[in-house]
């Protein structure tokens, strides 16, 4: 057998994030008519402070 190269595997990291994108805006949405758009204000918050703190320990 021929010692082939394989292609470099494909950069999946926007489509990751648009996926998370858009599953988290329907979550978003499914809370704001459950509950009311406290909660989703107050998971939000609770998200970006998470992002916050990885960031900071990863940087």
């Amino acid at each position: 057998m021929q010692d082939r190269k394989l292609p470099a595997p494909p950069d999946l990291a926007s489509a990751v994030a648009a996926f998370l994108g858009v599953n988290l805006l329907w979550v978003f949405f499914v809370i704001w008519v459950l509950y009311g758009i406290v909660p989703v204000m107050l998971l939000a918050f609770f998200i970006n402070h998470m992002i916050d703190r990885l960031e900071q320990r990863l940087g």
